[in-house]
């Protein structure tokens, strides 16, 4: 048993360094595994604001907050339904949180401010172009800009 825990530590140590401490502190607070209740949610999503109230995370802190965050997106998505806000709820808010005018938006995407003006009120689709400009000006998967199936 000693010599796996000496493996356990020496792995920590090859990715962590000095840092690997930290990590176990961290799993120590809130352990690694998935969130069962409202009560361990409430816990996790502390333990989160903390790590992201910091303004530099060591790379134990970042591994660490990456798993953790994926863990409360899991149970969120179980048991905290959120209805789909359509393809215009999702632009709008992808421009809401970066800050974003309409004209901004269709200077880096290349879409007319017009056309930018009617989809935002429905007047107007969304094109397989237009998905691929937005998805590449927000950095995220076409699929944000499709309507949800189902």
């Amino acid at each position: 048993m000693a010599t796996l825990t000496a493996a356990r530590k020496t792995r920590l140590a090859k990715l962590y360094g000095k840092g690997q401490d930290r990590y176990l502190e961290l799993i120590q607070d809130f352990p690694l595994r998935r969130i069962q209740t409202d009560d361990e949610l409430v816990e996790a999503i502390r333990v989160i604001d903390s790590l992201i109230d910091k303004t530099q995370l060591s790379k134990a802190e970042d591994d660490y907050l990456d798993v953790l965050s994926d863990l409360v997106r899991e149970f969120e998505e179980v048991h905290i339904p959120m209805p789909d806000v359509g393809v215009i709820g999702r632009l709008q808010y992808l421009m809401e949180s970066n800050g974003y005018t309409q004209a901004q938006v269709s200077k880096g995407a290349g879409i007319a401010v017009s056309t930018v003006s009617e989809l935002l009120s429905g007047k107007r689709k969304l094109t397989r172009g237009q998905i691929e400009k937005l998805a590449k000006f927000f950095h995220t998967s076409p699929a944000v800009f499709l309507p949800a199936v189902g």
